[in-house]
């Protein structure tokens, strides 16, 4: 004959008390009253038959057969937490979250999203922007296009693009008043500066031969690179351009490049995502439409 199930809710006010070692913080945690976990607690030992808490100078400690039978009830509350999640998963299968960098997603990656939006129109994408690393445990973010050199420990890394770095200006300022028709001119300009990628004009003015104390003079400085850009466009100064944020601008003409002298970045783009989880439909389509977006990029 199978043994009746005890009370649920016995189970959990035991299962929050005993991992506490308190009825007041278990309460709080179940947003219940002290009372009532006593109750649910009173109740389930008189179901089991069993005492499963001694009450020691205002100490409260488990039994020897409580001891004994947490393991197990753990166990299964965690069984319970992980099928809720898997189901749950399910139903958000058609949910796609990509975490990337607020210029890279305004700048290249919105204005392609269309494209794959209409091969794949039963996934919801949707773009979080941020510069910290993404804790894939929260199971908020699918995957995350992040700059470096592709070694983070634990997950996957599939190669999109590098960087080449070279100044960029608006077209009205190679005929100004001063004239930008050498890297010698940039004295005479105010550059543009991003916090995040302040040493792209020292490496650049390094590799074009000229004194690194022209990046020091007079400038401006915002904090993230579609500022930059932007200033550049609207004529404010001279920015230093990767490929990845100022291709179309130039295509469209907003921006031109001055000089023939291009640094190659000693990193990349990746596209990173949890290795368990690496190969879900919805991300390998991702992937595969995004590898075939970076090598089809003009």
């Amino acid at each position: 004959m199978t043994a009746r199930l005890p009370s649920l809710n016995g189970l959990r006010a035991f299962e929050a008390a005993a991992r506490h070692l308190s009825f007041t913080h278990a309460a709080t945690e179940l947003n219940v009253t002290q009372t009532a976990i006593s109750h649910q607690i009173k109740r389930l030992e008189q179901e089991l038959g069993i005492r499963l808490f001694v009450r020691q100078n205002r100490a409260l400690t488990l039994t020897k057969q409580a001891k004994e039978y947490l393991p197990g009830i753990r166990a299964a509350f965690n069984d319970l937490r992980l099928a809720t999640d898997r189901l749950l998963r399910r139903e958000n299968d058609h949910v796609l979250t990509i975490s990337t960098l607020a210029s890279l997603a305004a700048k290249w990656l919105l204005p392609r999203l269309s494209a794959f939006q209409e091969a794949h129109p039963g996934i919801d994408v949707r773009i979080t922007t941020s510069t910290s690393l993404v804790d894939f445990g929260s199971g908020d973010v699918d995957a995350a296009i992040r700059y470096g050199r592709g070694q983070w420990p634990g997950l996957r890394a599939d190669w999109l693009m590098a960087d080449q770095l070279f100044p960029v200006c608006s077209p009205a300022l190679l005929s100004g008043s001063k004239p930008l028709r050498c890297p010698e001119d940039l004295a005479h300009h105010v550059l543009l500066h991003s916090t995040n990628n302040d040493d792209d004009w020292r490496l650049w003015l390094t590799a074009a031969g000229l004194p690194t104390t022209i990046a020091k003079q007079h400038g401006v400085t915002f904090d993230l690179i579609l500022m930059v850009v932007q200033a550049a466009i609207d004529g404010i100064g001279v920015a230093i351009g990767r490929t990845s944020y100022v291709q179309d601008d130039i295509a469209k003409g907003r921006l031109v490049v001055p000089f023939d002298i291009t640094l190659p970045a000693d990193a990349g783009f990746y596209l990173v995502s949890p290795a368990g989880a690496a190969d879900s439909p919805k991300l390998s389509a991702f992937r595969q439409w995004l590898v075939a977006s970076v090598q089809n990029r003009s």
